[in-house]
């Protein structure tokens, strides 16, 4: 089992949360939304508010955080559909640009969000944290 933290605020996420949900097979990937932050804290109490609004993170079954695109990677490789994807994203160069496509996204997630026409905040929440790390 692995477990993914997300901002349930943010479009993007919640989009991706749903893809890797659908290609989730086998049931390895729990979801929790750092928007509830409470039981994430309880849970991790590791994982710092600021790094956890700057990117997504995956806690393994042994114990370790891995945060943004390598987070992602890591949650593919959980999946059998994920893997082949995996491996690709793992070649050298295309590693690289996943992770600033990555990183861009991340840090402009409520402006790609707004430019769509999509609901960015339920509570206006994230409008105090409109650029992510």
């Amino acid at each position: 089992m692995i477990t993914a933290i997300y901002d349930g605020n943010c479009v993007i996420c919640r989009q991706s949360r749903r893809i890797v949900t659908a290609l989730d097979w086998l049931h390895r990937v729990e979801w929790l939304d750092l928007q509830n932050w409470e039981p994430v804290n309880q849970r991790y109490p590791e994982l710092d508010w600021n790094a956890a609004m700057g990117q997504m993170h995956t806690m393994t079954a042994d114990g370790q955080m891995i945060g943004g695109f390598k987070g992602v990677l890591r949650l593919l490789r959980e999946l059998p559909l994920g893997f082949p994807l995996w491996v690709v994203l793992n070649i050298p160069g295309i590693n690289w640009v996943g992770e600033q496509v990555y990183k861009f996204i991340a840090r402009n997630r409520y402006a790609i969000n707004k430019m769509v026409g999509a609901p960015v905040c339920e509570n206006g929440a994230c409008s105090l944290h409109g650029g992510a790390h």
